[in-house]
């Protein structure tokens, strides 16, 4: 994921939910970073707990970076 640029549409193109080091790589924060905020619910947007896995809304990620 670290040679993935990304531009809008590549985030639309994600769907609707994508994993934390997606999300972490999208905002600029590297995989455990983004791992240790998301277990101490400081991820700068919301999270989805699914069984042991985060799902972060894309939807919330492009709000995040004023793109709706």
């Amino acid at each position: 994921m670290q040679d993935q640029v990304w531009t809008v549409d590549a985030v639309r193109d994600l769907g609707v939910t994508t994993d934390v080091e997606t999300a972490g790589a999208i905002l600029g924060i590297g995989r455990t970073k983004a791992y240790d905020l998301a277990k101490t619910n400081e991820f700068p947007v919301r999270l989805l707990r699914v069984g042991r896995r985060y799902l972060v809304p894309v939807h919330a990620i492009l709000k995040l970076l004023y793109v709706e």
